[in-house]
């Protein structure tokens, strides 16, 4: 199975970014310019537009408010036979650290996975 993880510090408190982070209904705000939108549908999934056009189906499986920890799955991609995100956020001095890891397969998604993550936590520090 393959993991990428994405990892970077901001300034704002961990509970302030925490207060971003756990909005599963918005994550466009928490990285605007590379989500677009998040429409919530009755399931409770959340449908997710990227820039690109892409859309995508998450699924919440916790958030934990004492560790600011917010974990997801996508069930239904055709690319993907596994995928499971934990996002979380750290106090670090005066600020916060925000890490977010994806398990997933086939492990030769690797590729794509980083690329997107990586503008995906570009668009989050750029914003918090």
């Amino acid at each position: 199975m393959a993991t990428v993880r994405k990892d970077f510090r901001s300034a704002r408190l961990a509970d302030e970014v925490w207060a971003k982070l756990k909005r599963f209904d918005a994550v466009h705000e928490l990285a605007p310019g590379f989500v677009t939108a998040t429409k919530m549908e009755p399931s409770g999934a959340r449908m997710v537009t990227f820039a690109n056009g892409m859309e995508i189906r998450e699924w919440p499986v916790s958030s934990d408010d004492a560790q600011r920890r917010l974990v997801y799955a996508i069930l239904d991609h055709p690319r993907f036979t596994h995928y499971s995100a934990a996002a979380q956020v750290f106090e670090d001095g005066t600020g916060s650290r925000f890490v977010w890891t994806v398990d997933f397969l086939p492990d030769e998604m690797a590729g794509m996975q980083d690329a997107s993550m990586e503008a995906g936590a570009k668009a989050m520090a750029a914003a918090l």
